[in-house]
């Protein structure tokens, strides 16, 4: 059992998908947060779901991605796309 928990150890410490969190920065230039986040009145915005977001940069989503405001895309999930 030692053994197993020991090679497990590296998946549960490796992080996630690498924008994929429940705090995430505002982005350079926003005051708000993005659609599904809260303002925290600082430089921070949280959620209580974790969504995989990439800031935009100034730049249109990539396919597969939807707009969620504030500087910030958010990866589509779902049969549907949207959740």
């Amino acid at each position: 059992m030692r053994k197993l928990l020991l090679a497990l150890m590296p998946l549960v410490l490796a992080p996630s998908a690498a924008f994929a969190q429940k705090e995430i920065p505002k982005a350079q230039g926003f005051d708000q947060c993005p659609a599904g986040y809260v303002n925290t009145l600082g430089t921070t915005c949280v959620s209580p779901v974790y969504y995989e977001v990439a800031p935009t940069n100034g730049d249109a989503c990539q396919a597969g991605w939807m707009n969620i405001g504030a500087g910030y895309c958010k990866k589509k999930k779902g049969p549907l796309g949207v959740l």
